[in-house]
């Protein structure tokens, strides 16, 4: 049984709906987040207005808010079930509450202040270092186990979208 995939405007996600896996799809989301930093700079590269780098930033923040709550209620208990590498886990869920604090700053800042660029580009740089150490060490490990990495995704999928959903009320 695959999961649908509803097409919500501008929020990343792969609109395919037989994205694949748990690992599939948390590795598209990680594609798309670098292609909103790629945009991201390439507004400031052009000096765009700062309410365009703020609806981008937002986009960025929105996306990462679903896909760390995704991983955090989902996939990292499975995974920890799964492996027996928490300390793994562990830096991962470290990374995911240091994302969100550069998240919390970026909102509460004015996207004029001289910092804001600045701070976006340090949640890219953590974002980035994030992805490597999943990528590189984490879902091969997983992947290895015998989770049923499809219906992993299923859950993943659908907790994403009702997060983008909650998310979209509140903007």
């Amino acid at each position: 049984m695959k999961s649908e995939t509803t097409n919500h405007e501008d929020d990343g996600l792969v609109d395919d709906p037989a994205a694949g896996d748990a690992i599939e799809l948390l590795t598209a989301d990680h594609e798309d987040v670098k292609a909103l930093f790629a945009d991201y700079e390439e507004l400031v590269a052009d000096d765009a207005s700062a309410e365009e780098r703020s609806q981008l930033a937002r986009q960025i923040c929105n996306l990462l808010i679903a896909h760390s709550t995704a991983e955090e209620e989902i996939f990292y208990p499975a995974a920890r079930e799964a492996i027996d590498l928490p300390e793994l886990l562990d830096q991962a869920q470290a990374e995911h509450s240091s994302a969100k604090a550069l998240m919390t700053q970026i909102e509460r800042m004015d996207p004029s202040d001289g910092q804001y660029d600045a701070t976006v580009m340090q949640l890219q740089e953590a974002i980035e270092h994030h992805v490597h150490e999943e990528e590189g060490e984490l879902f091969p490990r997983v992947r290895e186990s015998d989770l049923d990495l499809e219906l992993l995704g299923e859950q993943i999928a659908q907790r994403m979208e009702e997060v983008l959903a909650e998310l979209d009320e509140v903007d």
